[in-house]
C-alpha cells in the first residue's frame, strides 16, 4: 500500500493541534506537529473565543507541515460543537464567537424550550441544553436585534475554519446535528423549530453529508503556509463524531465515552431513535458517519477536575494531571460524592468552593485536599457512567457488556478502573488521539485510500495500543450508586 499523508486540525476547547498522520501497510502513525492554547476570554462581560488567534496558530501549524516536503493528500478540520461565527458576503466574521459557557443563553432557553418541548423534541430528537446553537442564536436576536440585519450565515468553528482554508462556506452534517435545528430523520434544517424560536430561515447554511470534499486550499493560504494545492475534506467536523468514528470496536453490544472536557456517553445506531423513554433521559441523536446515529448524552467530564487545577494555579500550587490523580488513588475512598451535571458546576467562579458548597448542602464531609478533590471528582464521574449505562440499556433494548473510553480523560488508569467497577462491565481505553485519528481515516475514506469504516476501524485496531480494565470491586459501589443517585 502506497503511503499517503493527511494533515489534522483537532481545535479543542482546552488547546488546539495541527497532527500530521501517515497511513502504509493498514497501519497510522501520527505526529503532533503544532501545539497551541485555546480558552475563553472575559471580553465586555461575556464569554467569547479568539477565533482569529487559533487561525494564526493554525498557519504556523501548517508552515510547520509544509517544510517538511512531504506529498499531502488532504486536510481536515475537527472542533467542538454548538458555537459559531456569523459572517456576511463581504465580511468573514462579523465579531467574536461566544462561548457556549455564556450565560445569555439562560433566558432564551427557559422560553423556547419548556413551551415547545414535544415539538422540539420530534423534530430534532436533541438533547436539551441551554447551550445548544438554537438557544445561542435565540440570544443574538433577544440581545442584539439588529445583528441579523448584517448577517447572511453562520458556520459552526470548524466549518468556518474550512470556509478559511477553501473558501466554501458550508456545514457538515455532524455539526449540524448537535444545533437542535436539525431534523436527522429528513437531514434537513427543521423549519418548525427554526420558527418557533423566531429565527430568520436564510442565515442556516447548506449542508454537507460527513466526508465531502470541499475543494482545494485556497491559493492564498497555499501562499501563505507553503502547501500546494491539496484537498479540503469534511469528514466529521464536530470532534465527537470524529472520536466515535475511530473507536475502535468489533460486533455488538458496545458503547462508548469520548472523555475530556466533557463526556460524551453513547451507542452507534444505524439510524435516529426518538422517544419518549429517550427524551425523558435527555438523550440525544446526533449524525456520524454515514449517516450513522450517535446516540448520546452530552454530560459533564473532567472540567470539574480541570477548573480545580486552574483555581489551585491561581493560588500558587501547581498540579499537574498524574499528580493529583497518585493523590486521589492514596485518598479516602467513597468519602463525598458530588452530581457532575448539577448546574452549579456550569460555570462556578471558583470549582472547589462549588464542591465544597454541594457537600456541605447534601450532608457529606467537604473535601479538604487537592487528593480528596480529586477522588470525589473521580468517583462521582464513575457513579454517573455507570447510571448512563442503564439508561442507554433501558432505553435502546440492549445489552451492553463493553466500555470503550477514548480521548484525552482514557489516560487517566485510575478512572479507568473505577469505571470498570461501578459498572460492572469491561472498560477497553484508548487511543487517546480518538479525534485525530478519526480526522485523518475519514480523509482517506473520502478520498478512496481505504473502502469502509469497518476497514477504518481495523486501521485503529492495528495501529494504536489499548488498556482493559476487568471490574473487580464492583461490590463496594453498590452504597456508593445509591448515595449518588439521591443527589443525581
Amino acid at each position: 500500500m502506497r503511503a499517503h499523508h493527511y494533515i489534522a486540525v483537532d481545535l479543542g476547547a482546552e488547546s488546539g493541534r495541527v497532527m500530521l498522520g501517515k497511513l502504509a501497510d493498514g497501519r497510522l502513525t501520527l505526529e503532533e506537529v503544532h501545539r497551541f492554547p485555546n480558552g475563553s476570554l472575559r471580553f465586555h462581560g461575556t464569554l467569547r473565543w479568539d477565533v482569529m488567534r487559533l487561525w494564526e496558530d493554525v498557519k504556523a501549524g501548517l508552515r510547520k507541515v509544509a517544510a517538511r516536503g512531504l506529498p499531502i493528500a488532504s486536510i481536515s478540520v475537527d472542533s467542538w460543537g454548538v458555537d459559531y461565527v456569523l459572517m456576511n458576503e463581504s465580511e468573514p466574521m462579523l465579531r467574536m464567537p461566544f462561548c457556549y459557557r455564556d450565560a445569555r443563553t439562560e433566558k432564551p432557553f427557559a422560553e423556547i424550550a419548556a413551551p415547545h418541548n414535544d415539538t422540539i423534541h420530534a423534530e430534532t430528537g436533541t438533547q436539551f441544553l441551554a447551550i445548544n446553537t438554537l438557544y445561542q442564536l435565540a440570544a443574538e436576536k433577544m440581545y442584539a436585534p439588529g445583528i441579523f440585519g448584517l448577517t447572511s450565515r453562520f458556520l459552526m468553528i470548524g466549518d468556518w475554519f474550512h470556509f478559511l482554508l477553501s473558501d466554501r462556506a458550508v456545514q457538515e452534517e455532524s455539526n449540524a446535528s448537535s444545533t437542535q435545528a436539525w431534523n436527522p430523520t429528513t437531514r434537513t434544517w427543521s423549519g418548525r423549530v427554526i420558527a418557533l424560536a423566531g429565527l430568520p430561515r436564510d442565515i442556516f447554511p447548506a449542508v454537507v453529508p460527513s466526508c465531502t470534499r470541499l475543494g482545494k486550499l485556497t491559493p492564498a493560504v497555499q501562499s501563505e503556509t507553503g502547501l500546494g494545492a491539496l484537498e479540503v475534506v469534511a469528514g466529521c467536523v464536530h470532534d465527537t463524531a470524529a472520536a466515535v468514528a475511530a473507536v475502535p470496536a468489533e460486533g455488538e453490544g458496545w458503547a462508548y465515552i469520548s472523555s475530556g472536557t466533557w463526556s460524551l456517553a453513547g451507542l452507534e445506531l444505524p439510524g435516529p431513535l426518538i422517544s419518549a423513554a429517550g427524551r425523558a433521559a435527555n438523550f440525544t441523536n446526533e449524525t456520524g458517519v454515514g449517516a450513522t446515529s450517535r446516540f448520546l448524552r452530552n454530560a459533564s467530564g473532567l472540567w470539574i477536575l480541570q477548573e480545580c487545577r486552574r483555581i489551585w494555579a491561581n493560588e500558587g500550587r501547581e498540579f499537574d494531571y498524574s499528580e493529583l490523580t497518585a493523590l486521589a488513588a492514596a485518598a479516602e475512598p467513597f468519602r463525598s460524592l458530588v452530581n457532575p451535571t448539577d448546574a452549579i458546576f456550569l460555570r462556578p467562579d471558583n470549582m472547589p468552593a462549588a464542591i465544597r458548597d454541594f457537600c456541605r448542602a447534601t450532608g457529606q464531609p467537604e473535601p479538604a485536599t487537592p487528593g480528596q478533590f480529586t477522588r470525589c471528582a473521580l468517583e462521582s464521574l464513575a457513579c454517573m457512567y455507570a447510571g448512563l449505562m442503564s439508561q442507554m440499556e433501558t432505553v435502546t433494548g440492549r445489552t451492553l457488556h463493553t466500555l470503550h473510553i477514548v480521548g484525552g480523560g482514557s489516560r487517566n488508569a485510575l478512572l479507568n478502573q473505577m469505571t470498570a467497577d461501578a459498572i460492572d462491565r469491561t472498560v477497553i481505553a484508548g487511543p487517546v488521539e480518538a479525534t485525530a485519528i478519526g480526522n485523518i481515516l475519514l480523509q482517506a475514506l473520502t478520498l478512496g485510500h481505504i473502502t469502509s469504516h469497518t476497514e477504518l476501524r481495523g486501521i485503529v485496531r492495528a495501529s494504536f495500543p489499548v488498556e482493559t480494565c476487568a471490574p473487580r470491586t464492583a461490590t463496594r459501589w453498590r452504597e456508593a450508586h445509591e448515595r449518588f443517585a439521591k443527589f443525581a
